[in-house]
């Protein structure tokens, strides 16, 4: 396919900066279309975004006519499409730990401590600030130690999480250590972690894609 690559993106969106690490491995050419979270209410809100992402959130990725949803969806959508540097190892038990490893971040550690969480906690359980960000170091500590136990000492953990080339469970990874940058989390019991993020962050695939270097970082 040679249809035109978009990306509905906000900088510090973890599950945006995935996909944004993904196209960049993957080499692939992109625009990215900022969706600002906050600004106006959230633009995510907005009558024209809801009719491209009915759950209000991003990334959304275009490709030409097609539009798709959900970042764990879209990255194997162009590792299917765009096979070259994949993102997934060709062994279906290396398959499934790449998987098991990035679903321990997207599915139980960055839906606890996403924007609309903390959001509905401020603003219907009236929880002071204080009391939120401790929810966030909690629920990411709990994924991290599990995170660390399955990488530490196993046999498939390379450079990376899986191996000496990057894929899947890192463009995971290292968008959730950004998190718990921001909110204070106390990396030092998870050296596997810190290294394999070193190892990462000195790529420009994930140079390129820090929240930082976006076009509406703010």
């Amino acid at each position: 396919m040679s249809q035109a690559l978009q990306l509905y993106t906000y900088w510090r969106s973890s599950a945006a900066y995935r996909v944004r690490i993904g196209l960049n491995l993957k080499g692939l050419a992109h625009d990215l279309l900022p969706v600002h979270l906050v600004r106006d209410g959230g633009q995510q809100h907005a009558a024209e975004y809801v009719a491209l992402n009915p759950q209000h959130l991003v990334p959304t990725l275009r490709h030409g006519d097609q539009v798709l949803t959900q970042s764990m969806a879209i990255l194997e959508y162009l590792d299917e499409v765009f096979p070259d540097t994949p993102l997934l190892p060709a062994p279906a038990l290396a398959r499934a730990r790449v998987r098991a490893l990035a679903q321990v971040v997207g599915c139980d550690i960055h839906p606890l401590n996403n924007l609309r969480v903390m959001q509905y906690l401020e603003r219907t359980v009236e929880a002071e600030a204080a009391r939120r960000e401790e929810w966030t170091r909690h629920w990411m500590r709990e994924g991290f130690a599990a995170l660390e136990t399955l990488l530490a000492g196993h046999p498939d953990t390379g450079d990376f999480c899986h191996g000496d080339t990057p894929g899947l469970a890192d463009c995971c990874l290292v968008p959730q250590l950004y998190n718990a940058h921001r909110f204070g989390v106390d990396l030092a019991p998870y050296p596997t972690l810190r290294r394999i993020e070193q190892a990462c962050l000195a790529l420009p695939a994930f140079d390129r894609a820090r929240p930082e270097r976006q076009p509406d970082a703010q």
